[in-house]
């Protein structure tokens, strides 16, 4: 019982001490990131792991130093051996988080020409994610190197490692490629986050790429959900490859007796009236159909977007207030020399012409409705 009260006061003590410790640390860091928001995060994101793994260092070593010999002491410095280990890699992993978040903090994508930025935001994200699961997977490695009986057997791993991994690698073989083929988009700048694509028939903007699957939010906030190898193995329109700056068409329909002109110039008013336009292109086409093309252009899709239904309903107003007559029509011309009757048809009377009146209407109307009948008295009781 001695030792073990000794062994108790000892953990007691140095668990405070610890506590205190990395109290007055966040403190400091709290204060300081009054004026800077690094530590302002780090105040944030790592308190809890640094107190964790301070806390179990200070009572591992105590009891390794002060607490002397009690029932299960080799267990309990074990147990605190793999908690630290998992807590430092908590640790580190908060660690990464923090400057990943300094990161894209200082690189923001939020601005119109951000080409760079987001190839450097799709790079950053997909290291973090690659970083962390390198550390879960080397702090389970150093767990398990703890035992002696596991780094006993560490021989005929490494030995068998060749066929392990071959069978590891036929078992998950669409897993891997799409983690391989997440790296390659990463690094290759075929598709980043907030790119417009156009997939499957539909268009939207990369939300979020991993290492297994790219999210697509679609222009009516639906989520397409494709494997990475998707956009390494299929075709897909990315509009924001090179640039944000876009064109897109606005069409009409209309008579072959419009005058193209004054709609020219509308358009113009239009785009120059509008802070959606990016003052590039604003061009005013004719189909072989009498299909009218507004051809305009804009710095990102969505004002593109905008710009489009904007540049449509002005000129569809402007056709109906100024040039009603230019509306669609349907016309049909018929060739004469094609009906050549052998002799005049004559015209029918107005009495031939009739269906239910007239001279026969009588005679029609009968064959229609029936002849009438007379209903006896005893139907209707």
């Amino acid at each position: 019982m001695p030792s073990v009260l000794k062994a108790l006061l000892v953990v007691a003590a140095s668990a405070g001490l610890a506590l205190v410790l990395v109290g007055i640390l966040h403190r400091l860091t709290q204060r300081l990131g009054r004026k800077s928001e690094l530590a302002a995060d780090l105040a944030r994101t790592a308190h809890k792991p640094f107190l964790a793994t301070v806390t179990l260092f200070a009572i591992q070593q105590a009891i390794r130093a002060g607490a002397g010999e009690f029932p299960a002491r080799a267990g309990v410095l074990h147990a605190l051996v793999i908690c630290f280990i998992a807590a430092f890699a908590w640790l580190v992993g908060a660690f990464v988080l923090v400057l990943e978040d300094a990161a894209l903090s200082h690189w923001r994508t939020d601005i119109p020409d951000n080409l760079r930025r987001r190839r450097l935001k799709t790079q950053v994200v997909m290291v973090r994610r690659l970083t962390v699961a390198a550390i879960v997977v080397l702090a389970l490695g150093v767990v398990l190197m703890t035992f002696p009986g596991i780094r006993a057997l560490g021989a005929s791993v490494l030995a068998s490692a060749g066929i392990v991994s071959v069978v590891a690698a036929l078992a998950a073989q669409s897993t891997l490629g799409n983690v391989f083929a997440g790296l390659q988009l990463a690094f290759s700048d075929a598709v980043r986050v907030d790119d417009v694509v156009v997939v499957e028939g539909e268009w939207g903007r990369i939300e979020e790429l991993t290492l297994t699957y790219v999210a697509v939010q679609i222009w009516d906030d639906r989520r397409l959900l494709l494997p990475t190898s998707y956009f390494t193995t299929k075709p897909f329109q990315n509009w924001t490859r090179s640039s944000s700056a876009v064109l897109g068409t606005a069409e009409l329909d209309v008579d072959w007796a419009t005058e193209i002109e004054p709609l020219r110039a509308e358009l113009k008013a239009v785009c120059e009236g509008s802070e959606l336009w990016d003052g590039r292109v604003c061009v005013l086409q004719v189909g072989g159909t009498v299909r009218l093309r507004a051809l305009v252009s804009a710095s990102d899709a969505p004002s593109l977007w905008d710009l489009r239904c904007l540049v449509r309903e002005r000129l569809v107003t402007y056709i109906w207030a100024h040039q009603r007559d230019s509306l669609p029509r349907y016309r049909a011309d018929l060739d004469r020399a094609t009906v050549t009757p052998s002799r005049p048809t004559p015209l029918p009377d107005a009495g031939s012409s009739r269906m239910f009146t007239g001279q026969d209407g009588d005679e029609r109307a009968a064959a229609f409705s029936g002849p009438d009948e007379q209903v006896p008295v005893s139907a209707h009781r």
